[in-house]
């Protein structure tokens, strides 16, 4: 599968010197896309759009203008709204959807120069842990086609990891652009909550968790897609305040969790590279502490799941009660469980949210990054919705989830880094969490990491 020339910097370096044009960039960007419709990464293009906007790419800079991601191609993930283009939430009841409007983050990417050249398959209503949708079916792993990448950005993380564009960008309210990335072997970055501004579009189940977030090859490239994104906007009253980096990774108080404080299963290769990937930072002269956080009893996953239930059952409810088939089926049992539940039910979910947050940054107090795992195993067939066996013992449904939720819950930053494969090539990921508001910081260390660990 063909590999695209250059990162996003380079892109854009070449595009903005004139060596080459958006629009030859953007049209050899169509080309990958299509030549690899079989991994199911890219569900929806509209070339004459793309070429237009590539075009217009090319006469600012003819103008003068300078802009930062000249020309760089992007997929987006299909439940952002990119206006005119068709967005369907992987669901039959959005099958003809039009966005009326770009989402506050793509209005800004694509000021800054990028070019939508498709959007990325998702899990209906993001809601998933492996990308397969009624209305486009799965995603297949980008080094075996019978694995799945995970969910629910796999569609972005695949198009990155098998070279059709440089840049993705996913959201992720549990996981869902960090968890991909580390399956297919890119970099995945979940801003704080409230870092890049989130909507218009489509309502959220997820109850103030999920961001925007950018998916890449390499730190450098999701940070340039960041700082794209980045800042306030009155639309949202979430949008929150990003601290400058004045920090340097050798003075950062840094912990690491091996399975960050939770009694779950991992597999041994997993264990085995992650504990060899913070040898080796410790080794290039970081002081690395080993450090769980304590969680409370009602800081489960399990605890917190009715949330997402319930926030599709509000949405969704009048729809499943009309006809269930038309949704995935795994979605229709989350409808039909919380369609049952009380008022008490869902507010201990709420309950056990807020003790996640509360530990979390207390835990945060005391350190700068906490280094954790990004998935507890490799990619696993296809046709499963989760890996039969995590460690040598039996997988629940969300087993293969367990180290990333947590995170959103305390709106915190968080990046996943390739660390590691296992003998037969497959990828899996180093987790680093910084406190709320400390992206950049976050962002800057993990490129020092990432290098420590290309290096040695």
């Amino acid at each position: 599968m063909a590999k695209p020339a250059h990162s996003a910097s380079d892109i854009a370096a070449d595009v903005a010197a004139g060596r080459t044009s958006a629009v030859a960039t953007a049209k050899a960007a169509l080309d990958r896309i299509e030549a690899a419709k079989a991994l199911n990464a890219v569900v929806s293009i509209d070339p004459a759009r793309t070429l237009a906007d590539a075009a217009a790419v090319d006469a600012c800079l003819s103008a003068g203008e300078k802009i930062p991601l000249a020309g760089v191609p992007v997929v987006v993930k299909d439940n952002i709204w990119v206006g005119g283009w068709r967005v369907t939430q992987g669901s039959k009841l959005f099958a003809d959807f039009i966005a009326p409007q770009d989402a506050i983050a793509i209005s800004r990417i694509r000021k800054a120069g990028a070019v939508v050249v498709g959007i990325g398959a998702t899990s209906e209503f993001a809601c998933k842990g492996v990308t397969t949708s009624p209305l486009f079916g799965p995603t297949r792993h980008p080094l075996n086609p019978n694995l799945t990448p995970g969910g629910s950005s796999g569609g972005p993380a695949t198009a990155v990891a098998a070279g059709l564009v440089p840049i993705a960008i996913g959201t992720d309210a549990g996981g869902s652009s960090r968890r991909p990335p580390a399956h297919v072997g890119v970099v995945g970055f979940k801003p704080s909550y409230g870092a890049i501004p989130y909507g218009p579009g489509f309502a959220e189940p997820f109850f103030g968790l999920s961001v925007i977030a950018p998916i890449a090859t390499t730190v450098v490239d999701v940070a340039l897609a960041f700082e794209s994104m980045v800042g306030l906007d009155p639309r949202d009253p979430d949008s929150a305040v990003i601290a400058s980096n004045d920090r340097e990774l050798k003075d950062l108080r840094i912990a690491y969790s091996p399975r960050l404080g939770l009694d779950v299963a991992t597999d041994q290769v997993v264990a085995d590279g992650l504990a060899s990937a913070v040898a080796r930072l410790s080794t290039a002269g970081l002081r690395v502490e080993h450090c769980d956080p304590v969680w409370p009893p009602e800081a489960t996953e399990e605890a917190i799941m009715p949330l997402q239930h319930a926030g599709l059952a509000a949405l969704y409810g009048g729809a499943f009660r009309s006809d269930p088939t038309v949704f995935d089926a795994d979605i229709a049992r989350q409808i039909e469980r919380s369609l049952s539940w009380t008022g008490a039910e869902v507010g201990a979910a709420l309950g056990a949210s807020t003790a996640i947050a509360n530990t979390f940054a207390a835990f945060l107090c005391d350190i700068d990054l906490l280094l954790a795992p990004t998935v507890p195993c490799l990619a696993w067939p296809l046709s499963q919705p989760g890996p039969t066996t995590i460690g040598g013992k039996a997988a629940s449904p969300r087993g293969h989830a367990v180290f990333t939720p947590f995170v959103n819950h305390a709106r915190v930053a968080a990046i996943s880094i390739p660390c590691g494969t296992s003998p037969d090539g497959l990828p899996f990921g180093l987790q680093i969490i910084a406190r709320r508001g400390q992206d950049r910081t976050l962002l800057r260390a993990a490129q020092q990491i990432e290098a420590i660990l290309q290096a040695l």
